[in-house]
């Protein structure tokens, strides 16, 4: 099911990327070689960046590529470096929980008040669907961190590969 996951969420920041570039460069073609643009396309490409960004989040996660001050962790070794990892990985799940948790209270607020995005007329609670998700997926791969951390010999698992 992992596996799956990690394939789902690789395939979606990849065709949605493609999808941006291809929209931005409509906009730019419709606006400088015709002088006119749907507007659409900017707001589409807008709310596919924000899934990236949330989506992408978690993906950064999986890889460990997220900004980190190791200038106090990286002089410890063995069990105090799991602890001090540990720490740090909890209060980093709490705050994605707290992302999450509120994203989903966000999305059903604006289903509740049937908010929609000016130009594309779109339920406004689908570009927000995008923070609970990322969110979500942020948990996941940080209980897969804290697996990763307690299952050997930290060392050997400073790569982006994961538990499965």
């Amino acid at each position: 099911m992992i596996k799956k996951f990690e394939k789902a969420e690789e395939a979606f920041l990849v065709l949605t990327l493609v999808l941006m570039v291809a929209l931005i460069f409509g906009q730019v073609v419709g606006r400088y070689v015709f002088s006119n643009a749907p507007s659409w396309t900017e707001e589409m490409a807008r709310y596919i960046h924000i899934f990236q960004v949330w989506i992408g989040a978690s993906y950064a996660v999986k890889l460990r590529e997220h900004i980190r001050v190791e200038a106090f962790i990286t002089r410890f070794e063995g069990l105090p470096r799991k602890i001090f990892e540990t720490i740090t990985l909890v209060i980093w799940f709490i705050m994605a929980l707290f992302l999450a948790y509120f994203g989903t209270d966000l999305v059903l607020s604006s289903i509740a008040n049937g908010q929609v995005t000016p130009a594309m007329q779109l339920p406004m609670w689908i570009p927000f669907l995008a923070i609970p998700i990322g969110g979500a997926g942020m948990c996941i791969r940080l209980i897969q961190q804290l697996i990763k951390i307690w299952q050997g010999d930290y060392e050997m698992h400073k790569g982006g590969d994961l538990p499965t």
